[in-house]
Parts: C-alpha cells; sequence; structure tokens
C-alpha cells in the first residue's frame, strides 16, 4: 500500500529530516533482516523517545497504516520487516537501572543482550534469556520473540523472569506496571479491555481440553502463536497483558522498556563431550541428565560434527567418528568448586552404563572449554560458509517431546535425504527436546520453492501433528509459521489467538502478517534474494551480528547494509537496470564513509570483512597512481610537508587562540567543499625526527629495535595536552628504563608501513612500502635477532600480515606484557584513566591485554563498553569527521570522571581527546609515569 501524503506530512511532523528515510537505497537496506524474507518499506523512521512511537500509533491508526517494530533484526523468521512504515530504534533506548543489589534490572528495548549482562556481571548476576546472537541482538527483540537459548530452557525466558513492564497499546496509550498512577490510570481508561482480557482468562481456564493442551505446549520450549498460557497463568487481566506481549513479536504493542528478574551466573564452570555410537543411546541420556545439576546439554549429530571436524583445535579423533555417532556437550555451573565437582561426580556416575564411543572428559580449563563450545557455535557458519553462492542459509528450530527425541532426529535426517538437503545438520538444546536443522536453500526458480513448500509441509505435519511437538521452540513464529500455527494448535487455540489481536490490535495496523495470518502461502512470499556480487562478501547470510561494533552504523551503512546494497547493485547491472543513482548514493553511504577496519570479520560467522570489499571498490575508482607512486619514492618529503602544515597550525593557534581559529577553519572547510578539514584544540603539534638520537652501541645491554610510526614521528601531543613530551621521546625513555639499547632503522624518514596508500585504494604502492620497512627493520634487529617495536598498534597489525617474514614485531601492548613486566616495579595511581582499544589492537588479541596493563598502572580504569570503533579510520577523522562524531557519541559521559585517556594509535587520540574532553595518549606515558625498574 502506499502512504498518503496527509499521513507522511503529519510523520514530518513529528520526526526530524535527519531520522526519516524513503529514498530508495534507505528502503532497500532497512528492509532487510536476518530472515530470508525480504519487504521494502515505504518510510522508515528512527524514533529516540516513546512520546514519538505514541504519536506514530495514533496517526497509524487514524491513517490505517501498518507499523512494524525494528530492533536489531536479527531475528530469522520474518517479524521485523515491512512494506509499510517501518519504526527502527534510535539512540534514546539504551538506558539500563540495576536494582535490587542485581537481583532485578529494568532495560529499555534498545540495550543489547550483552550490555544488560555486563551491567550485571560484577553482581554474580545475568538475565535469563541467553540467545546465540546475545552480543547483536536487543532487549526489544529478546522479549517480543521469548528468545531463550542453550541454558535458558524454559525456567528462565522473559515470559518466566519478567517482573514488570512499560509498554505502549495500539491506540498509543502507555502503561508502566510499575508504577502505581500509571496502573491506576490504565484500569480506569482501558476498563473495557481488561474485563475481556479478564473474561478470556476464565473461559480458556474453563475449557479443561484447551487449558490443558496450554500446559502441555509450555511445559516445552515454544514460540508458536501467541503466549496463550497467559490466561492460564494469571487471574489479573494486568499481568494477562504484560505476559501476552512477551513473544507477540509487535503484534500487540510496543516495549517501551521491561524489568527482569535476573539469575545467578556462577563463576565455576566444567564441560565435557561425549561422544555415544547411536543417536537411541545419545537421546536416551537425555532424560536422565535433565534430572542432574547441568545448566546445558547440546546434541550435536554426526553431520554437524563433520561439518567442523577440520576447524583449528578439535580433537583429530573427529574425523574418524563413525556415521551413526551422536554427542552432547555438557556444562555444569556451580557458585564453588567444591559444588562444582560433587556435580561432576554425579553427572560422570549417570553416564557410565553408557556405550561412549570417545569423550573430552570434564574440563574446568577455559581455554579446552572454549574450543569444545567452538564445536557447537561453528556448526551454524559451517554450513553458511561452504553453501552455493547465491543459495540462503536456512535455520529452523522444532521441539519434540524428550521420549521421542532419537526418533525425531531420525525422521528429520530421512526428510532432508528425501528432498536432496544433503548438506543439513542437526544440533540444538537436547536438555528441552529443542533442535535446530540448517540447509541451504535457493528461490531462484519455482522449482526451488516448491521443495521448500514440501519439505516444510511435511516437517510441519510431522512435529506440530504426529509428534505433539512445537514448529518453532525460540525463533518466533514470523511469516514462517503463521500458516501452520492452526496445525500446531487445533482450531480452538488458533480462534483465541485472533481473539486476543483483534482486542489489542482492533484495526489490524501492528505487523500484519506475522505470527497470525490469513495467506496460507505468506511463507512462500516475498522471499529475499541473495545474489553473486563478489567473492569477499558472497557468503554473507546477513545476520546483522557485525553491526554492533561498526562505527557508521546508524550515520550512514552499517556492514550488513553495505552487502545488501551492492550486491542489488549488481544485481541490477546484470538485468540492464540503470544504477548511477543508486550508485551515487552508495558512494557517500557505502564507500566512504566506511571506517574499513574490519572489525565486522571479528563478529560475522562466516569471517568476512566488509572492509576489504570497500577497500577493493576504492582500489576500482583510484586514479591518481602517479600521485601515489611520487608519495611513495619521496615520503620524508611528504612527512616533511605535514609538519609544516602542523606548525602552521599550532602558530596560528597561538597567534589567534583555539575558538577563533576552529571557527575560522571550519568557515574554511565549509567554503572548500570539504577539502581544508576543520582544526580542533586536539590537534597535534609537529614533531622534528632528529637522526643524531642514535647513540654508540652498547654491548652489556639487550637490544631493541624501535619503530615509530610515521603519526608518532611527525604528531607530537597537542599543545593543551598535559603529556608535552612526544612519544617518540617518551618510548625510547621508558624501554632505556628497562634497561634495553635503542636501536632506530636507517632512514626512518622514508619508512612507511603502507597502511594510508591501501586504506585509500593503492594496495601496489601498499605493499612496496611495507616491504621496504621490513627490509629496514631486518637489517637494523641483525636479521631478526633482536625483537622490534612499533609504538603504533594499526601499523604492527599492517606489518604483521605479511607472513614468513622471521621478524619479531611487537606492538605497545604485547611488548611491555612479555618484555617490561619483569624489568619494571609498578606502583598503580589513584588517578582514574579511560581506555580505548583501538581496532588493531582487538584483530592483534591484545584487547584483554590493554586492559590488564592499565589495570596494573590504575586502581580505577574505565573502558566504555560502547564504543568499538573511534571512527577516525587513519584520516577520516580530518575528511569526514562526522563519522569520528558518530562513532564516539557516547564517549563523553564515560570519560567525564577520568583524568587522562590511553590508547595505541596517535591518529585515534586526536578523536577521542577531542570528543571526551580528556587527553589521549599512548599507554607508554601510563607505564612510565607509574614504574622504575626493578631493583
Amino acid at each position: 500500500m502506499s502512504l498518503s501524503a496527509d499521513f507522511v506530512s503529519a510523520v514530518n511532523q513529528i520526526i526530524p529530516p535527519a531520522r526519516r528515510f524513503d529514498d530508495p537505497l534507505s528502503t532497500l537496506a532497512f528492509g532487510t533482516d536476518a530472515s530470508f524474507y525480504r519487504l521494502i518499506p515505504k518510510l522508515v523512521v528512527r524514533v529516540n523517545a516513546e512520546h514519538e512511537v505514541v504519536a506514530l500509533l495514533r496517526l497509524a491508526g487514524e491513517h490505517g497504516v501498518p507499523v512494524t517494530f525494528r530492533a536489531a533484526g536479527t531475528s530469522l523468521s520474518g517479524q521485523a520487516i515491512s512494506d509499510s512504515l517501518l519504526i527502527v530504534l534510535g539512540d534514546g533506548w539504551s538506558q539500563r537501572d540495576v536494582l535490587g543489589n542485581g537481583s532485578r534490572i529494568r532495560l529499555q528495548p534498545g540495550v543489547i543482550g550483552a550490555q544488560a549482562n555486563a551491567a550485571l556481571a560484577p553482581l554474580g548476576r545475568k538475565i535469563g534469556p541467553d540467545p546465540a546472537s546475545i552480543n547483536a541482538c536487543k532487549i526489544g527483540g529478546i522479549v517480543a520473540n521469548n528468545a531463550s537459548g542453550m541454558c535458558c530452557g524454559t525456567a528462565q525466558n522473559s515470559y518466566q523472569t519478567l517482573h514488570a513492564m512499560r509498554l505502549v497499546l495500539a491506540d498509543g496509550k502507555v502503561l508502566d506496571s510499575e508504577n502505581p498512577d500509571s496502573v491506576a490510570d490504565f484500569r480506569s481508561s482501558h476498563r473495557e479491555l481488561l474485563a475481556q482480557l479478564e473474561q478470556l482468562g476464565r473461559d480458556t481456564r474453563a475449557n479443561s481440553p484447551l487449558a490443558e493442551r496450554i500446559r502441555h505446549k509450555y511445559r516445552m520450549k515454544n514460540t508458536t502463536g501467541l503466549s496463550l498460557n497467559a490466561l492460564i497463568d494469571f487471574d489479573d487481566p494486568l499481568d494477562i497483558l504484560l505476559h501476552l506481549m512477551v513473544g507477540s513479536e509487535g503484534t500487540l504493542g510496543f516495549i517501551s522498556s521491561v524489568t527482569y528478574n535476573t539469575v545467578p551466573e556462577y563463576p565455576y564452570k566444567a564441560t565435557a563431550l561425549v561422544v555415544f555410537e547411536s543417536v537411541e543411546e545419545c537421546c536416551r541420556a537425555v532424560p536422565l541428565l535433565k534430572q542432574q545439576p547441568v545448566d546445558a546439554v547440546e546434541l550435536l549429530d554426526r553431520r554437524s560434527m563433520r561439518a567442523v571436524e577440520n576447524q583449528d583445535g578439535l580433537p583429530e579423533w573427529v574425523k574418524a567418528l563413525s556415521q551413526g555417532a551422536c554427542a552432547l556437550l555438557i556444562e555444569t555451573r556451580a557458585a564453588s568448586q567444591l559444588i562444582l565437582h560433587e556435580q561432576i561426580e554425579r553427572v560422570r556416575s549417570i553416564l557410565v552404563p553408557f556405550s561412549v564411543e570417545k569423550q573430552v572428559a570434564f574440563t574446568e580449563d577455559a581455554t579446552l572449554s572454549n574450543k569444545l563450545w567452538a564445536i557447537r557455535k561453528g556448526t551454524f557458519p559451517a554450513v553458511g560458509a561452504v553453501r552455493p553462492n547465491g543459495t540462503t542459509v536456512i535455520i529452523e528450530d522444532v521441539t519434540f517431546p524428550i521420549p521421542r527425541l532419537a526418533e525425531g532426529v531420525k525422521r528429520l535426517t530421512k526428510l532432508f535425504e528425501k528432498h536432496d538437503y544433503h548438506e543439513a545438520i542437526l544440533f540444538g538444546h537436547a536438555l528441552e527436546g529443542n533442535l535446530h536443522f540448517v540447509f541451504t536453500q535457493s528461490f531462484e526458480d519455482p522449482t526451488q520453492v516448491a521443495r521448500y513448500e514440501a519439505f516444510m509441509g511435511e516437517v510441519a505435519q510431522m512435529v506440530a501433528v504426529e509428534f505433539g511437538g512445537s514448529l518453532k521452540a525460540e525463533h518466533g513464529t514470523g511469516r514462517n509459521m503463521a500458516p501452520f500455527v492452526e496445525l500446531e494448535w487445533g482450531s480452538d487455540a488458533y480462534q483465541l489467538m485472533w481473539k486476543i489481536k483483534r482486542l489489542l490490535d482492533p484495526k489490524g495496523i501492528l505487523n500484519p502478517d506475522v505470527v497470525l495470518s490469513k495467506d496460507p502461502d505468506i511463507h512462500l512470499k516475498n522471499l529475499k534474494p541473495l545474489p553473486v556480487a563478489n567473492e569477499i562478501i558472497d557468503k554473507c547470510i546477513e545476520c546483522g551480528f557485525c553491526e554492533p561494533v561498526c562505527p557508521s552504523h546508524g550515520l550512514s551503512l552499517s556492514p550488513r547494509q553495505r552487502i545488501v546494497i551492492w550486491r542489488d547493485i549488481q544485481a541490477k547491472k546484470r538485468m540492464g537496470v540503470d544504477t548511477r543513482e543508486l550508485e551515487k548514493a552508495y558512494q557517500y553511504q557505502g564507500i566512504d564513509t566506511c571506517a574499513a577496519t574490519g572489525l565486522c570479520a571479528q563478529r560475522c560467522p562466516v569471517g568476512i570483512n566488509t572492509g576489504d570489499l570497500v577497500r577493493e571498490l576504492r582500489a576500482d575508482q583510484a586514479h591518481a597512481h602517479r600521485r601515489a607512486d611520487w608519495l611513495a619514492e619521496h615520503f620524508s618529503s611528504a612527512l616533511k610537508g605535514v609538519r609544516l602544515v602542523l606548525a602552521a597550525a599550532d602558530n596560528a593557534n597561538r597567534l589567534l587562540g583555539a575558538p577563533r581559529l576552529q571557527r575560522w577553519t571550519e568557515t574554511s572547510k565549509k567554503l572548500s567543499g570539504g577539502r581544508i578539514p576543520s582544526w580542533n584544540p586536539a590537534m597535534p603539534q609537529p614533531v622534528r625526527w632528529v637522526e643524531s638520537t642514535k647513540l654508540p652501541a652498547d654491548t652489556t645491554r639487550p637490544r631493541v629495535v624501535y619503530l615509530p610510526s610515521c603519526a608518532s614521528h611527525t604528531m607530537g601531543p597537542s599543545r593543551s595536552d598535559s603529556e608535552q613530551v612526544p612519544l617518540l621521546a617518551k618510548t625510547r625513555q621508558l624501554l632505556e628504563k628497562a634497561g634495553y639499547e635503542v636501536v632506530f632503522p636507517d632512514a626512518m624518514d622514508s619508512l612507511c608501513c603502507g597502511q594510508p596508500f591501501a586504506s585509500k585504494g593503492y594496495p601496489q604502492q601498499a605493499d612496496l612500502k611495507r616491504t621496504e620497512m621490513l627490509a629496514a627493520v631486518k637489517r637494523a634487529s641483525r636479521d631478526g635477532l633482536d625483537p622490534i617495536y612499533c609504538d603504533t598498534s594499526p601499523c604492527a597489525l599492517r606489518l604483521l600480515q605479511e607472513q614468513n617474514h622471521g621478524l619479531n614485531i611487537y606492538d605497545p601492548v604485547r611488548f611491555i606484557r612479555s618484555h617490561l613486566f619483569d624489568r619494571l616495579e609498578f606502583t598503580p595511581q589513584t588517578e582514574s584513566v579511560v581506555v580505548h582499544v583501538t581496532c588493531s589492537t582487538q584483530h592483534l588479541g591484545e584487547g584483554q591485554a590493554l586492559i590488564d596493563i592499565a589495570r596494573k598502572c590504575s586502581t580505577n580504569v574505565v573502558v566504555p563498553e560502547d564504543i568499538h570503533c573511534c571512527g577516525f579510520a587513519g584520516d577520516k577523522g580530518f575528511t569526514l569527521p562526522e563519522l569520528n562524531d558518530h562513532a564516539l557519541r557516547s564517549l563523553k559521559p564515560a570519560a567525564q570522571h577520568c583524568t587522562e585517556g590511553i590508547s595505541t594509535s596517535r591518529t585515534c587520540e586526536i578523536g577521542l581527546s577531542s570528543h571526551s574532553g580528556v587527553d589521549y595518549h599512548s599507554l607508554v606515558y601510563l607505564v612510565d609515569r607509574v614504574t622504575h625498574p626493578s631493583s
């Protein structure tokens, strides 16, 4: 349907232009979630406050406009897409309030699940739901889908741990169940609604067959349909309403906040992997384990283990397991080690009578435990990584009654074979009889769609009717299972769900065709294409796990959205469609504003670095090869030019004053069309590289080759920084304090790791400069005999990406922890320190080590959890400052009580200082200040 001009005009009065999107690029980007469906919204609005949601819902009701809510878009069943009005959460929904010493936590819907647990961790608590997507999915989606997970079961999901809720109904009415005044007002204004809910509850409880069916369904994991258990679990219609909202997938209202009763997060854990000789033997152990103190029991069939058998760190014997083998990954947790050992013995004794083919006995070693869990967590991406290009990965989750679990595994396997899904794998949460099956599917032609339809029809009949199970254990009904709700529940329950829907959404505007649909083919419509676009990104499953760490997400496009649009551009080109306007928009949204730091690859289930695609596209557009060649050959001249510019800016600062200079450069930037960067007080002073810093060799001390980055030997501290010694001198001072003879490579001013060239799309020049630098440090280190200290982590990462150079290259963090701890005595300061872990430090695997070093230096360390990348990205902090602004928009409140900030990248520190009001400088300054030589 189209949106009327009156409706759009009214929306424009509520939502500012920067948070309204109706252009083709944006609507396509927002029209994609993690499911295998796609709808293109007519209008997308980003809401930052509840009153905006209230106004929009009232407008939508007046104009009959369907509305869908979107949190993180990690849902798998098509419940977060719309062809009408899509409302997405903006920055204003991230409040967390820990209550009752951690026994409860109040969360707004924009809080990522892992952030909630981070707030609770110091108190030994966590939220009950633990979905696999917890590092990306948000509370709004967790509650709306009643998501669970590996340890959650049916006892700790949102429904069972709900303490209170604040919600907005379809008519715009707000109810806060923790506010007595709000409750009293709602009971008065909506007494008829509450009376009807109360009557539905009485009728349902009086209908013994229906009530018993509901009880049976919710003894299992079940998210098919609406939460009818609310009608038999509660008498008070207010409680019924709140619990109906859980799992309603945005079809009954909007959840503004939820207060959870939290659950313990036990510190002691042990993990075991037990491989049984057959599926039957494996499943026979499950009901016995369910009676034991175990927190997770994950089933993996032979197919799923075969999918990950080549993964690093897994036992070699996994490859040789028998064809019928079936494994259980078991974890038990406890409040003390003594209790943990008692629990381990109980579980071991239960398993003694079973025929075990192979096993890894219970281990408390975190490293080994993580490797075992990597088997389970690697199954889904393993299928995604090997699927044929152009196909999608579908993950379904069903529940079988536990006594029939083995039979269910075998029957599903037969259906895979019957419908030619030979790559399909099975794994799942065995304690709940909950199985996930993953398969690849093409929707390119009617034959493939018909195959999927036939397969899902048989799955639905078998699971829901023959086995009396659940078609959706934890992923939500969505569009995917909406046609099968009546098949699973029966007519009475199905009609009851429709009564609830019409009662709470009488105009039918909330997420139509989700959960309940009159269209029997809705699950076969609007299937999402995944066209081939580039081998770097063709394996993307559009899950959205990458988005929380992307600095441009919310400013322009996220990595997922960059891939979506590039896929669409390539598909349109193959069809002969003119893509010039789309590509023009993509230039800024997709290419220019990408930091290309690659953090997305760390979160991606199939390891895609969207930055690699962007660098390739920049290389295709790069036409200044002669200039790049000249810069590579005359790099020392370029650095002299940088120093002259910095000197001129510093002189202007002294003469004009910081406020006037900042205003003047901002005006110049506007007049130059952005070619002249604006100045700010965090801008560095110039550093002069002095060759005479070399001293005669001292054979009594160990040597270290000090490799300053381009930035550190051109950019000194800002004039306002409390530290005025340049990093080059400070680093040398620290290394000599630790007893090292410091050696510099020759012709240092001509050397570069190549990172600036690579980021601009000049890979040949980048590789040339890196080769030159490696050759220079090889000579300086006596063919790799001496360690090489690189003072900036992005440069260290760039050099370490070149394999087989035989050099011992260290970034600051690794060198300090591996070479200086034994040579220096640390006396921690009490002044507070805020730490920024750079993208390159994370890639180097040194993020936690940086934080640990900071804690060795200060008793008060702050690590802003919402900032993963600063967005400065080399020089983009100068040329596209809005990226840096957006990435660090939450930094100032986090750093406001700190006296200094530390990091390991000079350019990052410019942006960090500017946006925090705190001087950021290298870790070296802090370490030098709090140490003295060991006696």
